[in-house]
């Protein structure tokens, strides 16, 4: 019987009321009674499967906050899934994070709930790719941001995030006993890197598709709108973009200083669920500016991640060897000591320009 709000069961309409809070400003009420049940009906899928699902920055509100048992970055959540119970691990995200979760999950089944969900930036680097830098560049660690495939892990030396890519970088730098290192594949996060550092970076001209987008008018358009905006760039973006931004850092990053600084109006210079994600924590914050979804996250629903549970459908596995060696890669980064904070990339207090040397 429809006795609650939106024509919901009393129980329904209760249980799934907290996330209706904090998604109301970005689903409407037409759409609400049909994601309520499917959020009820995949909340009982996990416990009946002993799964849990990792919800990752730039899923849609209704997945973040209404099933995602953990949520934040890909390394984040691959962590906090490696020191869970559950059985079953469920990606709500792309390719290469369910992967990570499975090189340090390897005795859980981990699922996604689309298959094609993958990564302009994941795909525009191999591990033949790898191999054949190495044979250029004999002698230099190879730093691989968490962004990629299981097989171009499998032949780098060390991963990194963008919230510690410059701890790790002259880490590596420090570690070979030189003063040169190969950061790849994004172009962008390895120009904004070296500016930060005075080791000399070498780099590939990989991008992400949505921060790629991005321009230095889009910016000018936001500050002519709302000149009290603050604006955050991800270091995926240009360079130019940087510079114009008053804060850049990575999502963990510019999520903490929404929460710790509670601005009265934010751009996020990113994938725009992030906004819609904060928001729900942050009521008080308004975010405006330019929206730039990520076509592969947006592979990702309420529905086919019931339709993962259910049929328990999609697994996501990585051969041994490669995950081995992947392992190794993903562990030396764990095992460094992380940062004080997630970093910031100030390009207009940077401490030099140089310019990497593009493969």
């Amino acid at each position: 019987m429809a006795d609650g709000a939106f024509g919901l069961s009393k129980e329904l309409a209760e249980e799934t009321a907290p996330v209706w809070e904090k998604v109301k400003d970005h689903v409407t009420p037409l759409e609400w009674p049909e994601q309520a049940r499917l959020i009820s009906e995949i909340n009982r899928l996990k416990r009946e499967r002993d799964a849990v699902i990792l919800a990752h920055n730039y899923m849609t509100p209704e997945i973040f906050h209404g099933v995602g048992d953990y949520v934040g970055d890909s390394l984040g959540l691959a962590k906090e899934a490696a020191k869970s119970k559950a059985r079953v691990i469920v990606q709500a995200g792309v390719h290469f994070m369910a992967e990570t979760s499975k090189i340090l999950s390897p005795d859980k089944t981990v699922l996604i709930p689309d298959l094609r969900a993958g990564c302009s930036l994941a795909s525009s680097i191999t591990g033949a790719d790898v191999r054949l830098i190495k044979e250029r560049h004999p002698g230099l660690p190879v730093v691989t941001y968490v962004n990629t495939t299981a097989d171009v892990k499998a032949e780098t030396d060390i991963c990194c995030t963008s919230a510690n890519a410059v701890q790790v970088v002259e880490w590596a730098a420090k570690e070979w006993g030189v003063d040169k290192v190969i950061l790849i594949p994004d172009e962008y996060l390895a120009r904004n890197v070296a500016a930060q550092t005075t080791v000399g970076i070498i780099a590939w001209a990989g991008h992400c598709e949505v921060h790629k987008r991005f321009t230095t008018q889009d910016i000018a358009d936001m500050r002519d709108a709302w000149p009290d905006a603050e604006v955050l760039a991800h270091p995926e973006c240009p360079e130019e973009i940087l510079r114009a931004a008053d804060f850049a850092g990575s999502t963990a990053a510019m999520t903490e200083y929404v929460e710790q600084r509670r601005p009265k109006r934010v751009v996020l210079i990113t994938e725009c669920s992030m906004a819609s994600n904060i928001k729900g924590d942050v009521p008080e914050v308004e975010f405006v500016g330019p929206c730039n979804l990520c076509p592969h996250m947006k592979r990702i629903t309420l529905e086919n991640i019931r339709d993962c549970l259910l049929h328990m459908q999609f697994e996501v596995t990585v051969p041994d060897e490669m995950l081995e060696k992947a392992a190794l890669a993903v562990q030396r980064m764990i095992d460094l000591p992380p940062p004080s904070k997630p970093a910031r990339y100030d390009l207009v207090k940077a401490r030099h320009h140089v310019d990497v040397e593009l493969i």
